[in-house]
C-alpha cells in the first residue's frame, strides 16, 4: 500500500513522507509515527501535530480524531523527548538571552563606549 492510500494521509502528507523516503505503510509501521513525524520536520516542512496524529491513526487504521487524549500526550511527549536531541536549525546559532550592560565612570556620569570615536562621543 502507498502512502496515497494510507487512512488520514492526503496528498500534501503523502508527499511529505515519499520526499523522507517512507512510501509504503511497511515504512511508516518500520520508523514509527514519531520518527516519520521528526524526518518530516527535519526536511524544512512545517506539520502540524495533526500529522503526527494523522500518522499514528494510518499505523493503527483509524481515524486520527479517534487516538485517545492520553495516547496523543504519548505521543507529544515523544516528540517533544526526540526533538530537544535534535541539533539547532541551521543559520540560526543557540543562542543565551541577550544582556545589556551600562557602564558609569565614578562619578555615575555615563561611560564613553570604547567603540565610539572620540568625535562621536562629543555629539
Amino acid at each position: 500500500m502507498s502512502t496515497a492510500k494510507l487512512r488520514n494521509i492526503g496528498p500534501k502528507s503523502a508527499a511529505w513522507l515519499r520526499q523522507v523516503g517512507l512510501r509504503t505503510h511497511e515504512d511508516l509501521a518500520a520508523v514509527g509515527s514519531v520518527e516519520a513525524f521528526m524526518r518530516i520536520k527535519r526536511a524544512g516542512f512545517r506539520p502540524s501535530l495533526n500529522l503526527l496524529y494523522a500518522l499514528e491513526g494510518a499505523l493503527l487504521d483509524a481515524h486520527w480524531q479517534q487516538l485517545p487524549e492520553q495516547r496523543r500526550s504519548e505521543l507529544v511527549l515523544a516528540y517533544d523527548a526526540a526533538a530537544a536531541l535534535l541539533p539547532p536549525p541551521r543559520g540560526r546559532p543557540a543562542a543565551a538571552p541577550v544582556t545589556t550592560t551600562h557602564m558609569s565612570d565614578e562619578d555615575g556620569a555615563p561611560a564613553l563606549d570604547p567603540f565610539d570615536s572620540p568625535d562621536e562621543a562629543q555629539d
